[in-house]
């Protein structure tokens, strides 16, 4: 099966044969497995392992390794033809609300209303599992709302940030 997983600007073609991984069309070992009763995963890529954070939102996965959060979209190979065949693209993520990957302790806000923010910028510090990991912002927009404030103990799909989209 072919994939397109968009992580930013990046776009990757991914093709999955059984055990067989291709990046671009180049050849990589690599296995991802789910820890159970968690949003972790255990990641082999290449000969190396990591542990990630995974999380659904309804935009795309939240990925979460050593520290930094990515907005990251998975489209098949199907979905992508469909959607070249009716005209219609993703659309472009802006404005929504961030929120909380896994639970955890709120550091520090590095966001205030009113502020605009683009893609990928680091809207608050959470505390978990004994690191401190940066949750970004999916889209671009200004700061509408934040609904944490310094140390605050938050659980996983806890609103953090409100975004309105740019005009």
């Amino acid at each position: 099966m072919r994939y397109t997983v968009t992580v930013g600007e990046r776009r990757v073609a991914v093709e999955v044969e059984g055990d067989r991984v291709r990046l671009n069309g180049r050849g990589i070992e690599a296995r991802l497995v789910s820890i159970p009763r968690t949003p972790l995963r255990h990641l082999v890529f290449d000969g190396r392992a990591r542990t990630l954070a995974m999380v659904r939102d309804a935009d795309a996965w939240q990925v979460q390794l050593e520290g930094e959060t990515w907005a990251v979209s998975v489209m098949d190979e199907r979905t992508e033809q469909l959607e070249a065949m009716t005209g219609r693209q993703a659309k472009a993520v802006g404005g929504g609300v961030v929120k909380a990957p896994m639970p955890g302790l709120v550091l520090r806000l590095e966001v205030e209303v009113g502020q605009r923010v683009e893609a990928g910028a680091g809207v608050v510090v959470l505390e978990a599992m004994k690191m401190e990991n940066e949750i970004r912002s999916t889209g671009a927009g200004v700061v509408k709302a934040i609904h944490v404030k310094p140390g605050d103990a938050v659980e996983k799909g806890v609103p953090l940030v409100e975004l309105s989209e740019e005009g």
